[in-house]
This record gives structure tokens, sequence and C-alpha cells, in this order.
């Protein structure tokens, strides 16, 4: 039987700096590349990799209904101009035009609106409670009586 020669991967490896050694490359005349042009450096931009959201503040307040009522106005004139305003949305606006007044101003925009006392207001009327899921000791309770 014939002996076969096995091939070594090791033989047919050649390195990059081996192929570059015994390539023959034509060399070409050297031609002088003319000077880069001096680069105009601007002031990097400032350019956040994210925005961070404002940390957001949940608060409750009392107001009197006629100016409550008044938001509502407000919304609905927004509404008629097309842009579709949130409560939220026009006391900040609200609050970033009272920040524009003088001092002046600012006491006089303050005197406009009456004090009114804090805190939650105190239920004048009773309500009827409202019909509750009664609990099964309850029903005996109501029936043993």
């Amino acid at each position: 039987m014939p002996v076969r020669k096995q091939k070594s991967s090791e033989s047919k490896t050649v390195t990059a700096a081996e192929a570059a050694s015994t390539a023959a490359v034509p060399t070409a005349p050297k031609v002088e590349a003319p000077a880069p042009a001096p680069a105009v450096v601007t002031a990097p931009e400032v350019v956040e990799a994210k925005s961070k959201k404002p940390k957001l503040v949940r608060d409750s307040f009392t107001i009197p209904k006629d100016e409550y009522e008044g938001i509502d106005a407000l919304k609905l004139r927004a509404a008629l101009q097309g842009h579709l305003a949130k409560k939220s949305e026009l006391l900040r606006a609200g609050l970033k035009l009272l920040s524009t007044l003088d001092d002046k101003q600012l006491l006089v925009a303050l005197g406009a609106v009456p004090s009114i006392k804090t805190g939650r207001p105190v239920k004048t009327e009773e309500v009827a409670p409202s019909p509750r899921k009664v609990s099964a000791k309850s029903k005996k309770a109501v029936k043993a009586s």
C-alpha cells in the first residue's frame, strides 16, 4: 500500500511580515505631499451623553373653587389656540411670568390674591356613608340582632 504524506498545516501558515518581505513591490518614485493646512481648532461642543431629567416634586394645595375653574378656562383658551395644556403647565407658566416681575409688581400681584386658610377644607355637609362590602362577621351580627 502506498504511504500517504500528511500535509502539515504549520508549513502553509505564512505571517504577514514574511509575505511582505518576499513579495516583489515595484518601487514608485517618492512624491512629497504638500504640507497639511493647519487645522482650525474650535471649542468642543458640550454634549451631554444623556440629558438628566429634572427631579419632579409632587405637591398638593388648596385653591378657591372660582380660581380652580379659571384653570379650566385657561386650558380652553390654550386649546382654541391649538395647544393642549395641562394644569401643571399653566401653573408653571404662571411661575415663569411672576419671576419676570420686579419687586413692586410682584407685591401688587400677590396683593390681588386673597389669603386663604391652609390645610384641607372642613367637611360641612354630612355625607351618607358609601355602600361598602360587608364582611361575613358583620352580616352574622346583623342577622343575630
